[in-house]
């Protein structure tokens, strides 16, 4: 009679072992249903479901295998497997699958207790989970480490929005970012990348800047960040702000482009990007002066912003149309998914404003990025704990694949 076995398998990890284990059941002649093999800090977990044609065949490879881990030094423990649960297991495999991404400073033992709390909560079996971060030594700082667990779970939450929800307050309550989505064919075959660039790419806003410069900051930031904050709109307030630069000197321009600095983790981010193939893109509701600098600087494809209007070396304060807001960003994004031949699922736009919020909408992969509350709860991800370069967690990329953290 049929007998299904599973099969585990745990010591000390050595060169050949898995070999040495399969040898024995390939002599036995049997069947490998399944089969799952994980190394942590050098103590192997192996574990193979066997589909034997007999009692007879079972007892005597089981018996050759036990003799092979006891001279391998392993412990071995068989687990007999009813058809019917193997048949429950077969069945179930055409179910969603998500992927939990849990990425922090430093992982802790309540983070992962909670993240997994939640989602058992909400119907999703985690099937496996992985570590995508490099390993950390003992005295790294914790404050400026990089950690990232993959859970991959199955199923589908018997309430979405609550779900995300309550990754969200957890997120914020822990301050770690939590990213959940469906591992879709998609997941690792975008090929397009859109950036704001203000509070994004760099650490400033550069119209917040000029006005400090022209002596109307105060007037300028407190516009700007009710713009971004989602309480004025955007093309009447960048109007309202750059009028108030009318008259500042374009020498001033040079001073501060040289000043901006680079948000944590762009280097990383686009130097990957370029390696993998992406086209990349800014499009900005800044402007094209400041975007081109950074076009230079990390390779970008394709450059979209405001244009200053200057006479006679002075800022005159007037908006250039087309003026680049949210709904221009989103015609943009689709224009440049169109021209390169890709579907919106083959994109990601990162932003942090609300005038971003519509192209994180269409986007494949849509993040807010250390963004204002209305814009990481309407967002599909957020990021507010790493740099830029945690978007390739969200990609499934592990540190050992060639990022250079």
């Amino acid at each position: 009679m049929r007998e299904i076995v599973l099969i585990n398998i745990t010591g000390e990890d050595r060169p050949g072992l898995t070999a040495a284990i399969t040898g024995v059941l390939a002599q036995g002649g049997v069947t490998i249903l399944d089969i799952g093999q994980a190394v942590i800090h050098d103590t192997l977990s192996f574990g193979l479901l066997v589909d034997f044609a007999s009692n007879e065949q079972a007892c005597a490879v089981c018996k050759d295998l036990l003799f092979k881990a006891q001279q391998l030094e392993q412990q071995v423990r068989f687990t007999p497997v009813a058809q019917a649960d193997y048949q429950h297991w077969v069945d179930s495999q055409g179910k969603s699958r998500h992927i939990v991404t849990l990425m922090s400073r430093q992982v802790t033992a309540e983070q992962l207790q909670r993240v997994s709390s939640i989602t058992t909560r909400y119907g999703l079996d985690i099937d496996k989970i992985d570590r995508l971060s490099a390993r950390v030594a003992l005295d790294a700082p914790a404050d400026h480490g990089k950690a990232c667990i993959e859970f991959s779970v199955r199923g589908e939450p018997s309430d979405g929005q609550a779900l995300r929800a309550e990754f969200l307050g957890l997120a914020q309550e822990l301050n770690v970012d939590i990213g959940f989505q469906q591992d879709s064919l998609f997941r690792r075959n975008r090929r397009l990348a859109v950036f704001d660039m203000d509070s994004t790419l760099i650490e400033a806003e550069v119209i917040d800047e000029l006005a400090k410069a022209h002596g109307v900051g105060e007037r300028v930031s407190e516009i700007t960040e009710r713009a971004m904050r989602g309480e004025l709109d955007f093309r009447a307030s960048f109007k309202e702000r750059l009028a108030l630069l009318n008259g500042l000197d374009v020498s001033v321009l040079d001073a501060i482009g040289a000043s901006l600095r680079l948000t944590e983790g762009a280097e990383v981010l686009f130097a990957e990007l370029k390696r993998l193939g992406y086209k990349t893109a800014i499009l900005s509701g800044g402007f094209t002066y400041f975007a081109k600098q950074l076009q230079a600087k990390l390779g970008i494809d394709y450059v979209y912003a405001n244009e200053l209007e200057v006479v006679d070396g002075k800022c005159t304060g007037v908006a250039i149309e087309p003026i680049v807001d949210a709904q221009r960003k989103a015609d943009l994004l689709r224009e440049l998914a169109a021209r390169e031949g890709l579907s919106l699922e083959q994109t990601i736009a990162v932003g942090d404003g609300a005038n971003d919020l519509p192209m994180l909408a269409i986007a494949g992969l849509g993040v807010a990025f250390r963004a204002k509350p209305l814009v990481k709860q309407s967002a599909k991800q957020a990021i507010s704990t790493l740099g830029l370069d945690g978007v390739l967690y969200l990609l499934g990329m592990r540190d050992r694949d060639g990022r250079g953290l």
